[in-house]
């Protein structure tokens, strides 16, 4: 067994002997490189939140299939010298590649992109700018073998081999790269579907595919983006403006600055539906305080909003929010479009009303690309999770459970300076819609379809649910309530369309008459602007999607929208018209819905036959179609060319994302500086309240707050007023 192993041993070192050939040389050079970049994954990227064998196994194989196709064409080099400098020259460019990435994202959280490497700010901060405190012990690591290796050749312990590789071993040793990095692709996809087509997160791209592939990626992605920025031209936003002025909706005078002045809180409803509203199971209302903000004396509610996302998903709805702008036909606009210009909310709230801003958010601050788009937008500060605990059973797969989010955000909250607009970015009713037992509400019994996926859906919304009732105590409490305004939206779906049928059972409906029309009405998400104390509360049964929020809310504010480049309407305005556009380029109107390639009647929920449609309908189709694809197409453009660039509005100043630093310890020191400063005249809660907090306030029956991991298994659910009601 021992001679066995000293055989096989010995066969291993002399396959890679770099005395023996120049491929041995090369496999060598491959193998060095795998391991240092194994040592990054681990040590520098945090293992890069691999959560299972399947996705560790991906990320230790993917860095071979780049660094194979890489080195087989160095091997096309006949002359030794050429050989040995390029491929020592090639390796040191990819370990000083992966060495910059390592001192970036311990800086910064995130990888070196293309923009950053051809001198955005932030090189600076992320490389030049990195002090010793940056450096770890494994760095000499990264180095050593390259260090080695020229040793060893200056010394000639290392000869270099005269004899070059055949061109078929080349071409065999580049068909297997293609081969590995295929199977690389198909296994990424496996694990997490249309990876490069959405965008996701960086390090999404990097635990698939490696450094090599992202990099290379991006830099594809940054000259398409760059090719077709510069062609661009100030002429080319006419078209956009003339569609923009003559659909635009001036606002209804009843609703026209009735919230001026108000702090502005906007609170995500991840994945929520707007079926949930008033849904009951087993006679239980699965959003009660939801519903009764729905019903509010003070809530103007809209029963018909849509979702009109793409593949950016949570991102596209963030984008029509702050911008009025659609996402795009494929991709996420925050991934690919970061740093282009933007007029958004964040910047305009504060250029015309000296708003404070801020996101709260329990998810690292890469995903979706947001550390770096918020900038872009005007946010001022970004609270991600690094601002808050999230150990233990405190976070799920999507980050700080909700209750927690809204408790942990307090301490910053209370020192803005008022009036603030804020977003809370919520995630535990996230798919795969998982919560502790110890969160789930013991009186709350969801459905029995049989598909976890349903069922759980229902719990999340519960907890969702309860999250918010919460925060609203805190808020009442804390006095901020009745100053502000209070917008609640739903970004997409929960529950996609290959589960409808099963969820049609929920609502008594028979899934063997389900149609791609239900499937349609099914994108209606809530959208409620809460007002306290203004008692115009009313149900809305005003068609709209979440292209109308902004303008919506710029009028409610006193702002008016006309001077922007903004697609929306107000949804409150007489001239509102109700035509909503869906990313696939497919429509809804108060009467008819088009998809699926099929004209819908709403009231019968049946296909209208084009054979029998009668011509004023089909020519009134047609310019709905021609509408929404003009409107999705002048948008497009505007995203693609950079357009906003060459649009400078009356009152508004470009947003300079250098401006802004989300580190937890620079916020915190403007928070607090802010105060001081400002002294009597500061106008947050923490200076009204005589510079104290206002935490105590805040009720949350979230057990995570009272025990040890530990301690998880005698954990009982209870409320927080009712200490007899815990286990310790």
């Amino acid at each position: 067994m021992t001679s066995a192993l000293k055989i096989f041993a010995g066969h291993i070192i002399n396959r890679f002997n770099p005395n023996r050939s120049r491929a041995a040389f090369l496999w060598l050079l491959t193998l060095f490189f795998w391991a240092k970049t194994l040592l990054a994954y681990f040590s520098d990227f945090a293992g890069l939140g691999a959560a299972d064998p399947f996705q560790f196994f991906i990320m230790i194989i993917n860095p071979l299939a780049t660094m194979i196709i890489i080195f087989s064409l160095v091997s096309f080099i006949k002359h030794k010298l050429p050989f040995y400098i390029t491929a020592l020259s090639v390796d040191a460019l990819l370990t000083l590649l992966l060495y910059i990435n390592c001192i970036y994202y311990r800086e910064m959280t995130s990888f070196v992109s293309v923009n950053v490497m051809l001198g955005y700010s932030k090189v600076n901060q992320g490389l030049g700018s990195a002090s010793l405190s940056l450096m770890h012990f494994q760095d000499p690591f990264y180095w050593l073998d390259l260090i080695v290796i020229i040793v060893l050749l200056l010394l000639r312990r290392v000869r270099m081999q005269e004899k070059s590789v055949s061109k078929q071993h080349s071409f065999l040793a580049l068909s297997l790269g293609f081969l590995a990095l295929c199977f690389n692709l198909f296994l990424a996809d496996c694990s997490r579907p249309q990876l490069l087509t959405r965008g996701f997160d960086d390090t999404y791209f990097v635990k698939y595919m490696g450094i090599n592939f992202y990099t290379v990626q991006d830099a594809i992605n940054t000259v398409q983006i760059n090719t077709l920025r510069n062609s661009a031209k100030p002429s080319d936003l006419n078209p956009i403006k003339q569609f923009i002025r003559s659909h635009y909706a001036k606002p209804n005078k009843k609703y026209f600055g009735i919230a001026k002045g108000r702090n502005v809180i906007y609170i995500h409803l991840e994945s929520f539906q707007q079926f949930a509203i008033d849904l009951k199971i087993n006679g239980q209302e699965v959003t009660p305080f939801l519903n009764s903000l729905y019903h509010g004396k003070d809530t103007i509610a809209f029963s018909n909003f849509f979702h009109q996302v793409g593949q950016g998903k949570t991102s596209d709805a963030e984008n029509m929010l702050e911008t009025s702008t659609f996402g795009l036909p494929t991709g996420s606009l925050f991934n690919k479009y970061a740093t282009n210009t933007f007029q958004a909310m964040p910047a305009i709230i504060n250029q015309r009303r000296g708003y404070s801003t801020a996101v709260f958010h329990g998810n690292v601050a890469s995903f979706w690309n947001r550390n770096v788009v918020y900038k872009s937008l005007g946010y001022q500060h970004f609270l991600d999770a690094s601002y808050f605990d999230v150990s233990g059973y405190k976070s799920e797969g999507w980050g700080l459970k909700d209750k927690l989010l809204f408790k942990d955000s307090v301490p910053y909250l209370e020192k803005m300076q008022q009036p603030f607009y804020v977003k809370y970015l919520t995630v535990t009713n996230h798919y795969p819609f998982q919560l502790d037992k110890i969160d789930q509400d013991p009186k709350f019994q969801t459905t029995a379809t049989g598909d976890p996926i349903i069922d759980n859906y229902f719990l999340t919304n519960h907890y969702l649910d309860q999250s918010i009732k919460e925060f609203y105590a805190y808020l009442d409490k804390a006095g901020l309530l009745k100053k502000s305004i209070i917008v609640l939206y739903g970004d997409h779906y929960g529950i996609s369309n290959s589960e409808n049928k099963t969820l049609a059972t929920v609502f008594g409906r028979d899934p063997a008459t389900w149609t791609a029309n239900d499937d349609a009405q099914l994108q209606r998400v809530p959208y409620m602007i809460d007002i306290p104390g203004s008692k115009v509360g009313h149900i809305d049964p005003t068609y709209g999607g979440e292209i109308d929020a902004l303008p919506t809310l710029e009028h409610l504010l006193g702002i008016s929208n006309k001077r922007y480049l903004q697609f929306g309407q107000d949804l409150l305005s007489k001239q509102h018209q109700q035509l909503v556009a869906f990313r696939d380029q497919d429509f809804v109107t108060p009467k008819y819905t088009y998809t699926g390639g099929k004209l819908w009647d709403n009231a019968s929920g049946q296909p209208i036959d084009e054979k029998t449609m009668l011509p004023k309908l089909a020519n009134q189709v047609k310019k709905w179609q021609d509408q929404v694809s003009d409107e999705l197409s002048l948008s497009d453009q505007l995203t693609y060319k950079d357009l906003m660039r060459f649009y400078h509005p009356q009152g508004f100043t470009d947003v300079d994302p250098k401006r802004y630093d989300y580190g937890i310890r620079n916020t915190r020191q403007q928070l607090n500086r802010q105060n001081r400063i400002l002294g009597k005249k500061s106008t947050s809660l923490w200076s009204k309240n005589n510079d104290k907090t206002t935490a105590s306030l805040y009720k949350t029956d979230a057990p995570e707050q009272y025990f040890k991991p530990s301690n998880w298994a005698r954990i009982q659910y209870h409320n927080p007023d009712d200490s007899a009601g815990r286990t310790k």
